[in-house]
């Protein structure tokens, strides 16, 4: 509650009439006020009491309660002073002013929140000299201190009489302050009380009051509080003549435009005008850089049109936008490259183990960069199964190149504007995804990596693919053209690198511009090193553990590479081990003894019972079971084949999601399998007596693809000679209606598929020797491979010699005669 409103509500008889302004020391009846020289003390957080004024506070703290009503009973004295800092909230004696003010308590007042308001009247200035109690409340030894005012002194009476003139001027310029209060003024005779009472209203902080309530000499304190109050008069006339000025541009239509025109017209007054200060700033940053002459030419351009234009028109922003865009662009800044190649190959070693094409080719292009000096970079599209580092080798080939590395993720981009931009006469419109990220990288040669470009869609919007052929092609790409930059830029100095899961969904044209560079999946012996040497340092890092708090053996990774992943890539086993340092973590916190050395037994209870059972690949089976390899592409995988036989008229059936390439591959076995009935062994008539059935397990996955033929074909002869297929055994390979054998794709990832199964013996096409020959011999071992020309060779190498005892009786396919009577 304030005075004001304190004073607006009736006052009853019981109640003390307000006291008027009255002279140091003197009380109501005019006679000597009586103060003793200890007094209770009662702490002001935020605000100052001067003499004179009267103030009403709401006394919260136990200790302050206390103090004001034994003062209120008593003479109803008490000294009031100010606090150092208003975040204490139980202040002792060292953390109040030493100065402050003797009050007299004139009523308090209980409040219907049951918070207490005591009306205060300053009397005289004070200054603690020592404490005297602590408890309940604070009391302090004082001495008065008299304010002394000058006699004749004219520059005393004329500063107060200018004093007297700028209060009241304040008072017409802020609405703030009722016009009660000039009266006020002109009735206070005391230079004292009238010192006081605008100090006590003045708008400065609480330590400036206090300042002002401690200056003794009276001829300095007039003179401080003649230069507040100037500073205060300025202040609001400045605030009236921006606000005349603002009230004059505005109408109807540009209230809601109230503070952005106050902050034009506050620039204005400070010269700072933010057109003129838009496009000198754009000058100066034209003026550091080597523009081509054309984009100068632009610059210039809209920069004209930018001076003619009104700073509040909607197109002024666009303008702007598209200056600072050319202006922001590294035309003709490029980063040196470092040809250091001992150098760049150490960085590439250590960043990824194996991988020795890729980096034996970004190495060659080093060495013919710096033989030549300028060379048009190459378009590398990396293509294999996820997470075997196909992105993070960009960024090491940016770090042995010395070169600014930018990213572009173009999974799920469906939008051709992505890539060129829009034209900026559209609403937000933006500059395409190669010019942000050429703003972004300060350099017109980074190392750009195009993420997942195999994943690029097209729809009403337009091909981005198609979009992307000028920015890959090394024979255009040094006049590409944005649509929003409307310029051409150089872009035959940056190094592409696509990455892809497959080549088949990337558009023809577009795979034809790039230097393909296949990345297969990794072996056994490589995940271990890869393991060791990177993805553990990096878990036991990253959970906060040390390295002798776990430990992990070589047979105890392979066990977990070989039981809890199945992949092409590491990811997953990064996973796993981030679960067994997630279990270490958790046992070094609760600081339980464990043993660091992670055994073969612990990873069931770690990570559960073993995901992946290599023994369904290596256990015998029946006859017409066979063991294919196939390509996927999160790398190579194992595929059972299985046929069956049934009473019936030559029927063939085939299920587990086949797509027609398989179909015709089950075909043409069939048919070979007929034609060569003789050399193989079986009865041509059975055909005609039987229904075939073959299906191929996992029946959710779509399968497609001609390297299943010679299993299809074995799984047939099998089941029609009936001797097992060998165990430990896998083949890949097409076969023609001549029963040769034909060469298939994805050699690598296939091999080592089967060496995570535990495969032993591979058949597969004489011409796919070469294929064998270029992975590295460590990786394997124990791995028998027959190489074929034709399918007999196949059947030969692939059945037992044996027959299987109990097989299937195929008399009883044979049709019986009627016997007639």
């Amino acid at each position: 509650m304030d005075i004001k409103d304190f004073l607006s509500q009736p006052i009853s008889d019981e109640e003390v009439e307000f006291l008027p302004i009255l002279p140091e020391e003197e009380g109501a009846d005019g006679k000597k006020l009586e103060i003793p020289n200890i007094l209770p003390l009662l702490p002001l957080r935020n605000t100052i009491l001067f003499p004179g004024v009267v103030i009403p506070i709401t006394i919260g703290r136990d200790k302050s309660i206390i103090a004001v009503k034994e003062a209120y009973k008593t003479n109803k004295l008490i000294g009031v002073v100010g606090q150092t800092d208003g975040s204490v909230e139980d202040p002792e004696f060292d953390d109040l002013y030493k100065i402050g003010t003797v009050a007299n308590i004139m009523r308090l007042i209980k409040m219907p929140d049951g918070s207490t308001t005591a009306i205060i009247q300053g009397r005289t200035r004070f200054v603690t000299n020592a404490l005297v109690q602590s408890e309940p409340y604070v009391k302090a030894e004082i001495s008065l201190l008299h304010d002394t005012i000058p006699v004749e002194d004219k520059t005393f009476d004329a500063t107060i009489l200018s004093i007297k003139d700028l209060a009241a001027e304040i008072i017409k310029l802020n609405p703030q302050i009722p016009s009660e209060a000039a009266i006020v003024l002109r009735n206070i005779a005391s230079p004292v009380i009238l010192i006081h009472f605008i100090s006590s209203n003045l708008n400065i902080s609480t330590t400036d009051k206090q300042k002002l309530l401690e200056i003794s000499d009276m001829k300095k304190r007039v003179q401080s509080v003649l230069e507040l109050l100037n500073q205060e008069l300025q202040m609001l006339r400045m605030k009236s003549d921006i606000q005349n000025k603002v009230k004059q541009d505005i109408d109807k239509q540009q209230r809601d435009y109230f503070l952005s025109q106050q902050l034009k017209t506050i620039q204005d007054e400070l010269g700072m005008n933010g057109a003129d200060k838009d496009i000198q700033r754009l000058k100066d940053k034209m003026s550091k850089l080597t523009l081509p002459a054309k984009a100068k030419e632009q610059v210039d351009k809209e920069l004209e049109k930018l001076q003619r234009m009104n700073p509040a028109a909607a197109e002024y922003s666009v303008v702007l936008n598209y200056v600072d865009l050319i202006l922001d662009l590294p035309w003709g800044i490029y980063t040196k490259d470092d040809f250091n190649l001992k150098k760049a190959t150490q960085v590439l070693d250590n960043d990824h183990f194996g991988l020795d094409k890729v980096k034996e080719r970004i190495l060659e292009y080093l060495a013919v960069l710096k033989l030549k000096g300028d060379l048009k970079s190459p378009i590398l599209c990396l293509v294999g199964p996820p997470g075997v580092g196909k992105t993070s080798l960009g960024q090491s080939i940016a770090k042995a190149l010395g070169r600014k590395y930018v990213r572009i993720a173009l999974g799920g981009l469906h939008d051709e504007a992505e890539i060129r931009g829009h034209r900026k006469t559209y609403i937000g419109a933006m500059p395409g995804r190669i010019m942000q990220s050429l703003k972004k990288a300060k350099s017109s040669n980074p190392v750009f990596i195009l993420d997942e470009v195999d994943k690029v869609g097209a729809d009403y919007k337009g091909d981005p693919s198609s979009a992307l052929l000028e920015v890959l092609d090394p024979e255009q790409n040094h006049a590409f053209y944005d649509n929003y930059l409307e310029l051409e830029y150089d872009l035959s100095k940056v190094l592409f690198i696509a990455t892809a899961n497959s080549l088949q969904s990337i558009q023809p044209a577009l795979r034809d511009r790039m230097e393909i560079i296949p990345i297969e999946g990794y072996s056994i012996e490589e995940k271990l090193q890869i393991a060791k040497k990177h993805l553990l340092p990096k878990q036991v890092s990253n959970h906060g553990l040390k390295p002798k708090q776990v430990q992990l053996s070589d047979k105890v990774l392979e066990r977990l590479i070989e039981e809890y992943t199945k992949e092409s890539g590491v990811r997953e086993l990064d996973r796993q081990l981030a679960s067994v340092m997630r279990n270490t973590a958790k046992k070094v916190a609760l600081g339980n003894k464990y043993n660091p050395n992670i055994k073969e037994e612990d990873l069931s209870k770690i990570l559960g019972p073993e995901k992946f059972d290599k023994s369904i690949y290596t256990e015998e089976n029946i006859p017409g079971v066979a063991v294919g390899l196939a390509w996927t592409p999160v790398g190579g995988d194992i595929l059972f084949i299985e046929a069956s036989l049934s009473k019936g008229n030559g029927a063939v059936t085939l299920t587990g999601n086949l797509g027609d390439v398989m179909k015709e591959s089950a075909t043409t076995a069939i048919t070979y399998l007929k034609a060569n009935a003789a050399k193989l062994g079986i009865d041509l008539d059975i055909f005609s007596k039987v229904n075939i059935h073959l299906h191929f397990p996992e029946g959710a996955v779509p399968k497609d693809g001609p390297s299943a033929g010679i299993t299809i074909l074995s799984a047939l002869a099998s089941l029609f000679l009936q001797r097992k297929v060998k165990p430990y055994l896998a083949m890949t390979g097409e076969i023609t209606l001549r029963g040769k054998v034909m060469p298939v794709g994805g050699i690598k990832e296939k091999i080592l598929a089967a060496k995570r199964a535990g495969i032993k013996d591979i058949i597969m096409c004489q011409k796919n020797s070469k294929d064998v020959e270029q992975i590295n011999p460590d990786y394997i071992k124990n791995i028998r491979f027959h190489y074929v020309k034709n399918m007999l060779e196949v059947v030969e190498l692939a059945l037992q010699k044996t027959k299987v005892k109990n097989g299937i009786d195929f008399s009883l396919f044979e049709k019986k005669e009627e016997t007639k009577s």
